[in-house]
């Protein structure tokens, strides 16, 4: 019962944030609209940035489909249920906290560590409704809280098969309100990585979406243990293998799919050369990703392994997204082949050496390749200093070509890394012990599907002797 006044408050919270947010609605139905709002080239921006926020709504189908897919028949309604609920969570956590804690313009505390804590969406009583001036501010909200709730979709793959559904949700508001936004703002918000003597470059969130879901997860299976049956009295690990493959597929190309607008929105204006450039750097990431898995998990295991080739994909994609606009074409290559090699020769580790249970590689995905992403902008990764001395893209025209530093983006990476890994190791600790976190050995046997939920998603095939 306490679980369940815990989130009954939490509901009372909400509908008392929604307030504020109702109000500054009431504020902005009053605004004014200026002539940018009816310039050609600011409706194109803002018009391109929702549909890269369509596009990046769909990777939520693809984590749900792919997770349950490299999982267990009788866990797939509990992975559905938890993937549907962590876009509503990150999507009224970010409402309510997160976009201003995120993005908190002048209202810093300790020196670029911390954002101010206001609450709401307001669009300000000046009648500033634009950003950057090339999408209004509502545009803004929506396509970064699609990207507020991957980081718990991350922890939920990885926890995937034995984890309690309403400690899980638990963990979920509150990384998602606070430890996500806190670590983005340090680089995308204005923070101290921006401010470094050559600036920390995350393009679209190898580090601050990508890793900062991986390192929670990594927490989580530390602290949840792995499945029953998955290591042998010998401690060799065992393979668990997924129920549907097609269905695995069917979410990795969803997400590839989906990446054009994760990508290619965080370029923050319909600019063609740059959207372009990164459709073409993403697009090889995750084809060399690809090949490079391919080659390795067959070199390996002696067989072609399709789910290694998949995590292949996802790979490449991870890893390009921290320099997707600052790399060529060609340096994409190197990126995602090496990311390709990587999550094989990861999934392997986490399973033998450390002995971690991680059933659809989220941490080799999404960890170690948001790691190697983020450094490689420290390699390869470029900008351009105009005559005034601000940074402009890569692709743009003039301006002289300056290399960005190795140093700063192992700053960042560390920092992130500390900062992620202890937060959701002592949330995930304090839940535990309250809570519980990991469901009892009957119901991961029967599954979650009747134990959490009582259905099943594939309702008919039992045999009852009794008719």
């Amino acid at each position: 019962m306490n679980l369940y006044k815990l989130f009954g408050f939490g509901a009372i919270i909400i509908a008392i944030s929604s307030l504020n947010i109702y109000a500054a609605d009431q504020v902005a139905s009053n605004i004014t609209a200026t002539p940018l709002q009816y310039d050609s080239m600011f409706t194109i921006n803002n018009l391109w940035l929702l549909i890269a926020t369509f596009l990046v709504f769909m990777m939520h189908l693809g984590f749900a489909t792919l997770e349950s897919g490299l999982t267990r028949a009788k866990n797939t309604v509990n992975i559905l249920f938890k993937n549907t609920a962590i876009v509503a969570i990150g999507l009224i956590t970010y409402a309510i906290l997160g976009f201003n804690l995120m993005y908190p313009g002048d209202s810093w505390l300790y020196n670029g560590l911390l954002g101010v804590f206001s609450f709401g969406i307001n669009p300000g009583v000046d009648g500033q409704t634009m950003a950057y001036g090339n999408y209004t501010y509502y545009s803004d909200f929506i396509f970064q809280g699609m990207f507020a709730a991957t980081a718990a979709t991350i922890v939920s793959g990885a926890v995937a098969e034995r984890v309690k559904l309403i400690p899980f949700l638990i963990f979920s508001v509150i990384y998602v309100m606070l430890i996500y936004p806190i670590v983005g703002s340090w680089g995308w918000g204005g923070g101290w990585l921006s401010h470094l003597d050559v600036p920390f470059h995350d393009f679209a969130g190898s580090t601050f979406v990508h890793s900062v879901g991986g390192w929670a997860a990594f927490a989580a299976i530390i602290l949840l243990g792995a499945r029953r049956g998955k290591y042998g009295p010998d401690g060799k690990a065992r393979g668990i293998p997924g129920h549907s493959l097609p269905l695995a597929a069917i979410g990795v190309f969803l997400l590839w799919f989906g990446w054009y607008g994760f990508n290619g929105g965080s370029v923050l204006s319909a600019d063609p050369n740059l959207v372009s450039h990164v459709f073409v750097t993403t697009s090889l990431g995750s084809a060399s990703g690809i090949v490079a898995a391919m080659i390795v998990s067959w070199w390996v295991q002696k067989k072609p392994d399709l789910s290694m080739v998949l995590n292949g994909s996802l790979a490449g994609l991870v890893a390009i997204t921290a320099g997707a606009d600052c790399v060529s074409p060609l340096e994409s290559v190197y990126i995602g082949f090496i990311g390709g090699c990587l999550v094989v020769l990861s999934v392997f580790f986490f399973d033998e050496i450390v002995k971690v249970d991680d059933p659809v590689g989220a941490t080799s995905v999404h960890l170690a390749n948001g790691v190697w992403g983020t450094i490689a902008v420290g390699i390869w990764g470029k900008y351009k200093v105009d005559a005034a001395g601000d940074i402009i893209a890569y692709t743009s025209t003039g301006g002289e070509t300056f290399y960005y530093s190795f140093v700063s983006q192992l700053y960042g990476v560390l920092a992130s890394a500390v900062f992620c890994f202890v937060s959701a190791f002592i949330i995930i600790y304090i839940i535990k012990k309250i809570f519980g976190f990991r469901v009892s050995q009957h119901e991961e046997m029967q599954g979650l599907d009747i134990g959490e939920h009582g259905m099943e998603s594939y309702a008919g095939f039992q045999i009852f002797l009794n008719q």
